[in-house]
């Protein structure tokens, strides 16, 4: 009995102490989320690319009559960045996240928020995790 009751105290108090060590432990290696559908991406060839490209900035309420040039820029987090050139000279970025989802903004407005230039990085593969 007198065992069961040193437990019953002694366990908290362990679990105290280990919950007041918080030294932040860092991987070795950032921590990389990738979905399928941004490895596929990079294996489309150059006109199902410009599509699928044209179809994100058209679904985000933007114009964009056809695709004249796209390519991979870089990683941006967990998100895969894209440009693309439309037929009237715009170009945009599409930030391709592992769930699917694209975000689309005016290249030209990436620089006041800190965001990589949108530079196609031609025979760019995104770095493999792990």
């Amino acid at each position: 009995m007198r065992a069961q009751w040193i437990i019953a105290f002694a366990l908290p108090l362990a679990f105290a102490a280990a919950c007041e060590d918080n030294q932040a432990t860092k991987p070795a290696r950032p921590i990389v989320v990738r979905s399928e559908a941004q490895d596929q991406l990079h294996q489309l060839d150059p006109m199902a690319r410009d599509i699928g490209l044209k179809r994100a900035i058209q679904d985000s309420g933007w114009q964009c009559d056809r695709v004249a040039r796209s390519g991979y820029v870089q990683e941006q987090g967990n998100l895969s960045m894209w440009m693309a050139t439309c037929g009237d000279g715009t170009d945009w970025a599409i930030f391709v996240g592992p769930d699917g989802s694209a975000q689309v903004r005016l290249c030209r407005d990436l620089q006041q928020y800190g965001m990589p230039a949108c530079v196609i990085r031609e025979g760019a593969q995104p770095q493999a995790s792990g």
